[in-house]
Parts: structure tokens; sequence; C-alpha cells
């Protein structure tokens, strides 16, 4: 299997997958060891071509493959996409443009939440994909005949896989429910995350806002150190030490050492240091400064069955529609609704989300529709003004 390892090579692939409407993509990657992933494989294919990239080669510049992602001429088919748009423009400094995501595809045209690409390609194509090679290290080389035979199916089969989703979805007019989503995974918003906002992917253990204060610079110089050294964000400092260490407020090396959390030494060492530096910026903060913590908002008398009503019409609107739940509203979503009704800031009252379910949702709270059951199923009915 010939597999590309110079510039040369790659910019004439390139070229020559230019030409086409559209091309399949997908990546291999190790991240366990680094904060960023480590880009291992590239394969790529069109109708007639398929491609694999050794971005490894030190005879390869990926300039010509992300002159490709940049083509507007050509969709940019993967499956799953998040992580590997945030590979390329973590390297490339890109978002490929324009993009269709058959897993996002999958749940709009009823294949289930969050499908997995060798499901998909089981149920569409009929096509049984040998999973042993799965867990490879693909930084490994040479790598076998098998494993390159495993990475070229994840490109292969993703063709037919898009032909019959995208009939489907102008067949059935869903093609902008698509474009809704894809709109998200294009925008860089999605994968600029700054250190200033790590703590969101906490959970909230703190109850004061100077806790909450110390968190936030904790957790940010954890995210700054992590990407600096390129190292997973555990390996700099565990969630459970961040927590402590916002409860506590250690001052000094003294103090920090004390935590159980904090391993002995650790707090003599520059990191220990940053770290009392980190929590005295926080705990110096003005008290009108301070973050404040936002209490759950008092949920409506009645919002719990409401809720439980809603989940109920969701059901019914994805049977008819075959849609998978997930991508219309989840249940926080519906609890926002029924305790905040038109205000509610949720993607189901938005587009043609809104046109699906969250009108009738928004009637079904009015008292203006209801459920009933009738011969051994539910159904939602008109009431009568």
């Amino acid at each position: 299997m010939n597999i590309i390892k110079t510039t040369d090579a790659l910019a004439a692939a390139c070229a020559e997958l230019a030409q086409s409407d559209f091309l399949t993509i997908d990546t291999e990657f190790i991240r366990e060891t680094t904060f960023w992933p480590e880009l291992c494989l590239i394969q790529m294919a069109n109708d007639g071509r398929e491609f694999i990239v050794d971005p490894l080669s030190e005879a390869l510049e990926l300039q010509p493959f992300f002159d490709l992602m940049a083509d507007r001429s050509v969709v940019k088919v993967f499956h799953a996409a998040r992580q590997d748009i945030e590979i390329i423009y973590h390297l490339g400094n890109l978002i490929p443009h324009p993009i269709f995501d058959t897993q996002v595809a999958a749940m709009v045209c009823g294949f289930g939440d969050s499908v997995s690409y060798d499901q998909l390609v089981q149920r569409t194509c009929g096509t049984h994909i040998d999973k042993s090679s799965r867990f490879t290290d693909w930084r490994q080389r040479p790598l076998s005949e098998r494993q390159l035979t495993y990475a070229l199916a994840d490109v292969t089969h993703l063709r037919d896989v898009y032909r019959l989703l995208n009939t489907r979805l102008e067949e059935e007019n869903r093609s902008h429910w698509v474009k809704e989503e894809m709109d998200i995974l294009e925008s860089p918003a999605t994968y600029d995350l700054h250190p200033e906002d790590a703590w969101k992917r906490l959970r909230m253990r703190v109850r004061k806002p100077h806790e909450l204060a110390v968190m936030k610079e904790v957790a940010a110089w954890r995210e700054r150190e992590a990407r600096r050294r390129n190292i997973p964000r555990g390996r700099v400092l565990k969630d459970d030490a961040i927590y402590e260490i916002a409860q506590q407020q250690p001052r000094d090396a003294a103090a920090l050492g004390r935590l159980r959390t904090i391993s002995k030494g650790w707090e003599r060492s520059q990191s220990g240091q940053a770290i009392i530096d980190a929590v005295q910026t926080a705990m110096s903060m003005p008290k009108e400064d301070m973050p404040r913590l936002t209490r759950p908002a008092q949920v409506p008398e009645g919002a719990g069955a409401a809720s439980e009503l809603l989940k109920v019409l969701l059901k019914l609107t994805t049977e008819k529609y075959g849609v998978a739940p997930k991508v219309i509203a989840n249940a926080d979503d519906l609890e926002r609704i029924a305790a905040e009704g038109e205000d509610a800031k949720v993607a189901a009252l938005k587009g043609w989300r809104r046109e699906l379910f969250g009108e009738k949702a928004l009637r079904l709270l009015r008292g203006e529709m209801a459920l009933r059951f009738v011969d051994r199923r539910v159904e939602a009915i008109e009431l009568p003004a």
C-alpha cells in the first residue's frame, strides 16, 4: 500500500482531490500523554482514489493539505468531526470549510444518538468493519498492512455513507437542519478555548465567591502550564487538588504541603509557588469584583410534571419524523422550557427545531394542545380555543 511521505507527493494528491465535489477524511492520532493531539496519519478519498498520508515523515510538510482544507469548492466529509477539526485548527490555524459530519446527519435521518462509524456502515452499506486494529499505537513505524487497511476503511466506506445520507436529506428537505449544526463545527469559537474559561470544565464543588475566584485562577494556571509543557491537564494538577486548593486557600508552602491532594515536597517546587501566587491573586481581589455564584432558579410549581409531558411530546415528535431525540433537545433543555417557557435559551426553540418540536412544546405548556391515550398509543391533539 502506497503511503505519501513527501511534500511533492502530498501536493499532487491534494491537487487531484481538489477536482472533486467532495472528499472523505479521517485522522489517526495519539493524545494520552500530550495536551495537543499528536497527528499520526491522515486518510483521504474521493470517488476514484484513496490516499494515506504520513505526517510523521521528515520529508513532508502539511501545507498542501491545509490548502485543500481551505478550498471552499470541495465538501469535506467527516464522521464525528470535532476532534479531527481540532487537530487541523491547532496545526494549520484554519477550520475546514464546508464540512459534512455523517454522525450529525445520521441523527437527523433517524439512526439514533451519536451512532458510531462502524454501526453506521453496517446499517447503510451492510459491511462489517474489522475493529481488531482499533487500539493501534499509530506512532509506530512501519505500520502493518492490516493496520493501514483498517485506517483506510474509515474513508472508503464513508463515501457511500455520505451519498446515502446526503440524498436522504435532500429528498426529505432536511439539508438545512444539518447546515445549522455544521455552522457550529465550523466556528473558531468551538475550538479556541481560553485558559480563563478552563474552570468551566470542572464540576462546581465550591460554595463561596472567594472559593470560585481561587478555582478560576488555579484552573487557568493549569491550562496554560499543560499547553506550555504539552502534557495532559491531570499530569500538571488533578481536579481534586484544584477543589481542595479552592476550599483551603493555601497562602504559603507550608499550608500547601498540608493538603492531602498535594504530593510531599511538591509545595516547594516552581509549580507549587505558582499555585500560591494564583491563590494570593484571587484572595486579594476586592470583594465586589469576586465572581458571583449562580444559584439555581426557583422552579415554578408544576414544572416537574410539565417536563415529563414534554419528554412524551419529544418522543412522539422524534418517532414521527425519524430524528434522534438528542439532536432536538436533552433533559436539561426540556426542564428549562418547562420552567421558563418562551424565555428559555435553548436550541429547541430556534430554527427548524422550533418548527418541529419547540412550538408544539410551548402550545402544550399554554394549554393549547393536549396528550391523550387512544388505541394503545399516545397522541398530541389541538384543543379548541
